[in-house]
């Protein structure tokens, strides 16, 4: 599995996995980050491939001490599951 990447410039959070990207669009603004869309290529759903992408990108988002809005129904169930991240929920 490859580094998180933080593509500021698209608003797009990136996460490669055998060969194919799972990536998360989202806007910053004042303080809080929305996550627009979250998605996987078709080979690697069902892998937990997305939910490895939102571990790395809710650390990294948390590290930054943002919080979170999710618009993509995906993050948002992620997070009210997660233990760990929940806490980002803005």
């Amino acid at each position: 599995m490859s580094e998180l990447r933080n593509d500021t410039e698209n608003r797009r959070y990136e996460l490669d996995e055998q060969g194919m990207t799972s990536w998360a669009d989202y806007q910053l603004r004042d303080g809080r980050l929305y996550i627009l869309h979250v998605e996987s290529p078709p080979a690697l759903r069902g892998t937990g491939a997305a939910g490895r992408l939102m571990a790395a990108m809710s650390a990294d988002i948390k590290a930054q001490g943002l919080k979170v809005t999710p618009i993509c129904g995906y993050a948002a169930a992620w997070l009210r599951r997660s233990h760990d991240y929940r806490d980002l929920l803005a």
